[in-house]
């Protein structure tokens, strides 16, 4: 059985704050596949750098500061990375990120084999 500190579980625990909010978990959703969510942007490429807060933010139907505030704790917990272009900020999901935190979760809450 895996047991984790209580700091590793302190650090799982925060980045599942992170997506537990339906907005944050929506966008993640979309930016996990953005060519199949968002129109081609007239600047930067939907995979290579990211979908424009301006896309995101008339999606999900939320004030742009709201947006921001999102993406903020989504950035700081480190499931997307920003880059500025233009006027503008794209957002790109941290792919390696989530699936780190999805097998950190798994393995938190395997049951120990039990050998006979």
């Amino acid at each position: 059985m895996n047991n984790y500190t209580d700091s590793t579980l302190v650090s799982i625990a925060s980045l599942l704050g992170a997506l537990a909010n339906e907005n944050r978990l929506r966008i993640i959703q979309w930016l996990a596949d953005p060519g199949s969510h968002f129109p081609p942007q007239q600047d930067g490429d939907l995979i290579e750098d990211g979908v424009c807060v301006g896309f995101i933010t008339e999606k999900i139907g939320l004030r742009q500061p709201t947006v921001t505030s999102h993406m903020k704790i989504l950035q700081e917990a480190g499931l997307v990375e920003s880059k500025k272009i233009k006027n503008w900020v794209f957002y790109k999901l941290q792919e390696e990120q989530l699936d780190g935190l999805l097998e950190a979760v798994k393995k938190a809450v395997q049951k120990s084999t039990i050998q006979r």
